[in-house]
């Protein structure tokens, strides 16, 4: 990859992820859950700022290292093309299973697709939830 193409790529800044356990433990409790059949998709709605903000989990039980790295990889581009310009309010995790790995690319963005259209609509529809 060029210096000027990795200038001009948008990727996962620190302020689009989750960075603390404490994050993704508030979205797991208070959150709602989208199922997918290559992916689970947790979320909340944030009243802070308008803005996604994303965590990946992908436990060892799914693989190696490396399969690991490969599916944090392919949901973060995922996600790069498919939402990062939603003004959604909310907080979301994603965790894949193990199929994600030899699944096309495509049918994954489709999924990340539409669980972010889902993520929308619950979002926008229902009122803010309170600890």
């Amino acid at each position: 990859m060029s210096e000027l193409s990795s200038k001009t790529r948008r990727s996962l800044s620190k302020s689009r992820r989750l960075l603390r356990h404490a994050e993704f433990e508030r979205v797991y409790r208070q959150g709602r859950r989208y199922f997918a059949s290559h992916l689970t998709v947790f979320f909340l709605r944030r009243t802070d700022r308008a803005g996604l903000r994303f965590g990946f989990t992908v436990g060892k039980a799914l693989g190696g290292a490396v399969e690991r790295n490969r599916m944090k990889r392919r949901l973060r581009e995922a996600v790069r093309l498919s939402g990062l310009e939603r003004a959604i309010p909310a907080d979301i995790v994603i965790n894949p299973r193990r199929s994600l790995l030899e699944t096309d690319f495509a049918e994954v963005r489709m999924e990340i697709e539409k669980a972010l259209e889902t993520v929308e609509r619950s979002c926008w529809k229902q009122p803010e939830r309170r600890p």
